[in-house]
């Protein structure tokens, strides 16, 4: 399916899985994937480095002291870990 061309139909998505992301809202767009997506980055503590674990708007949900510990949290929760560079 070429999304250009797409007439905007959902005749052949019986769910309405379809959407076009050039007609949502910023609220919509930063929704996006909220209870899917997580990410994990570095941060520092007052105990030193550790390892924050991001909802995918950006808001802290767990601090691990190791990276893999952070993603397995991640996983077990039923999210998908995505990398952010």
């Amino acid at each position: 399916m070429n999304v250009k061309t797409h007439d905007g139909s959902t005749d052949a998505f019986p769910l309405r899985a379809f959407f076009d992301p050039h007609h949502m809202t910023e609220a919509q767009l930063a929704d996006l994937g909220l209870e899917q997506i997580a990410y994990v980055r570095p941060i520092m503590t007052p105990n030193g480095p550790a390892f924050g674990v991001f909802s995918a708007n950006g808001t802290p949900m767990a601090i691990a002291t190791d990276g893999n510990l952070a993603r397995a949290a991640i996983v077990q929760n039923e999210m998908a870990p995505v990398s952010v560079h």
